[in-house]
């Protein structure tokens, strides 16, 4: 499959599940860029880890670039275009939008986080910003690993909990877990049967 039709599949799959948008609320809206290239073997994802500082409740997690959304920013998919930009130098003009996601409501923070799914049409090279630690592609298929399925004690404003979560197996590198293990989970089920999965509501961020 070429890289115009495995794109045009991907776009067509998010489109029949018809995403989730979810109303404006009082909760923080927020949103995020789902990264994909072919590289070979497969489809890979970019995910970057945070930078590390004391006080940040997402000190060192993995996570995609993204961040909260901006009074000049004209729509939560310019958020997502913007924060990458600024994360990572990546210019998502130049990549092909495949959809979005439905939304995610945070469980411990009062957020509100939209996801748009983006295939890269050129070779990048990410440039990090100082609130990015790494930045680095993942395969697709392993992240469906059952050997990678795990429930993992994190710590999330001080507190340790107990969440679902991907072992990535890189060193010196925090599971996936959260609103990015949510995200990713929604993105695999489009894949592999064209439908999400419904997921509970109550789980960590």
């Amino acid at each position: 499959m070429s890289r115009s039709e495995w794109f045009d599949d991907i776009s067509q799959r998010l489109a029949r599940t018809r995403p989730v948008c979810l109303s404006v609320d009082d909760r923080k809206p927020a949103a995020v860029a789902l990264i994909l290239r072919n590289h070979g073997a497969g489809p890979e994802l970019l995910f970057i880890e945070r930078a590390h500082h004391p006080g940040d409740p997402w000190s060192g997690n993995i996570g995609f670039p993204g961040g909260r959304r901006d009074p000049v920013d004209s729509s939560l998919r310019h958020t997502a275009e913007r924060e990458t930009m600024e994360e990572v130098g990546i210019d998502l003009a130049s990549a092909t939008l495949l959809g979005r996601l439905s939304d995610i409501i945070g469980a411990n923070l009062p957020v509100r986080v939209s996801c748009f799914v983006y295939g890269l049409n050129t070779a990048v090279v990410p440039v990090l910003s100082h609130e990015v630690h790494d930045a680095f592609w993942f395969d697709l298929q392993q992240l469906s690993d059952p050997q990678r399925q795990i429930t993992a004690r994190v710590s999330f404003g001080g507190k340790q909990l107990e969440a679902p979560a991907i072992d990535l197996g890189l060193p010196g590198k925090m599971v996936l877990w959260g609103i990015t293990y949510r995200l990713v989970n929604q993105f695999r089920d489009v894949l592999e049967s064209g439908e999400e999965r419904p997921l509970p509501y109550e789980l960590p961020l």
